[in-house]
């Protein structure tokens, strides 16, 4: 089997690329990244030399590079390519509109043209929204999103449920809670206060802090996400969460606890504008339907994850100085400068695998 990952050298498809290699030894996998700010191979250096994996630098922004590299007859494609911070789209929202619908769809074209057996698309519970105090988002919670970021990601699924019920593609959507874990970029909840808590920095918190999130440790994400492709019935939603229910300060406390630094460290900053209150998954279709259930404790995994951050500082100061960037050319054999001048449209896009020893 092969399988066409998008956005692989990210925080969870860099996750997920590492579990199929691991636990499905008949699967082919190549990495089509674009490689921006957040895409980074050094997550995927422990597999570069495995024959079953290959990288390709490219966009979904590029649909004649699509056509080209879906043409290699691939029978699945799992797409985590997107912009997905919310603080970048409020700045940036043209750049993700771009990517996460406008790419989303030169990737359909694309999966459709040349017969790709199955379609995974990754996406957030986000687009439902924010709920109040009480329940949890179901499948069937209708989309109403209220950032930009959250609004593309909508905009993204209803084009693959069109994609389902026009064309019979054999598509199906997975929708997570927040993740957490290693290697997340540090502009993230977790690893920026960890990260910055670490340095003796302050921990910038949103509003009271009280707005509740449920986290999800990346590994369940994955073996969700592989569950459902594997599984999951087309033009069906499978929601993927934690139940890990926590208002930000009482993570973010516990960073601080584990971490023996001063709550001192905490900033109340002003809420950014449409800072949804409260997210809750309610996963009761994915475990009757796929056999998936989260299995890492929230507590026990964020400790593993705090002390991976702490054993790992050197990796988020390259990411945060620059200095990641000479990984990228040693691997590849290409300045970074032309690596990244990747645009929607630009021709840019070009097949460069791994350097040759």
């Amino acid at each position: 089997m092969k399988i066409l990952v998008t956005g692989g050298c990210g925080f969870i498809g860099s996750h997920f690329i590492r579990l199929v290699l691991r636990s499905r030894r008949d699967v082919r996998v190549t990495n089509l990244d674009a490689l921006t700010y957040a895409g980074n191979p050094e997550n995927l250096r422990d597999v570069e030399k495995e024959r079953r994996y290959a990288f390709v630098h490219g966009s979904i922004v590029d649909p004649d590079f699509l056509e080209r590299t879906a043409g290699e007859g691939f029978d699945a494609v799992v797409n985590f390519a997107a912009e997905s911070h919310v603080d970048r789209s409020l700045q940036g929202p043209v750049e993700f509109v771009r990517t996460n619908v406008q790419g989303t769809l030169h990737l359909l074209e694309a999966a459709k043209r040349h017969g790709v057996k199955r379609f995974l698309q990754v996406s957030t519970d986000e687009v439902y929204g924010s709920l109040p105090p009480e329940g949890a988002f179901t499948e069937t919670t209708p989309l109403h999103p209220n950032n930009p970021y959250a609004s593309t990601k909508a905009g993204a699924d209803l084009m693959v449920r069109a994609y389902v019920h026009t064309f019979g593609l054999e598509a199906v959507i997975t929708r997570s809670s927040n993740n957490y874990g290693p290697q997340q970029y540090p502009e993230k909840f977790i690893p920026l206060f960890v990260t910055n808590a670490l340095e003796g920095r302050g921990c910038p918190l949103y509003g009271d802090g009280m707005h509740v999130r449920d986290w999800l440790h990346v590994e369940d994400n994955c073996r969700g996400i592989l569950a459902a492709l594997e599984k999951g019935k087309p033009g069906e939603v499978y929601n993927l969460g934690g139940g890990n229910e926590r208002p930000n300060l009482e993570t973010a406390r516990a960073i601080l606890e584990i971490l023996d630094r001063p709550e001192s460290l905490l900033q109340f900053v002003k809420d950014r504008p449409g800072h949804d209150r409260r997210y809750a998954i309610d996963c009761t279709k994915a475990r009757r339907d796929l056999g998936w259930t989260p299995e890492v404790p929230f507590d026990r995994g964020l400790r593993e994850t705090v002390e991976w951050y702490r054993a790992h500082g050197d990796w988020a100061a390259r990411i945060r100085s620059g200095e990641f960037r000479k990984y990228y050319e040693k691997q590849y054999g290409t300045p970074f400068a032309k690596l990244s001048k990747q645009r929607a449209g630009g021709g840019e896009s070009t097949p460069i695998r791994r350097k040759k020893k």
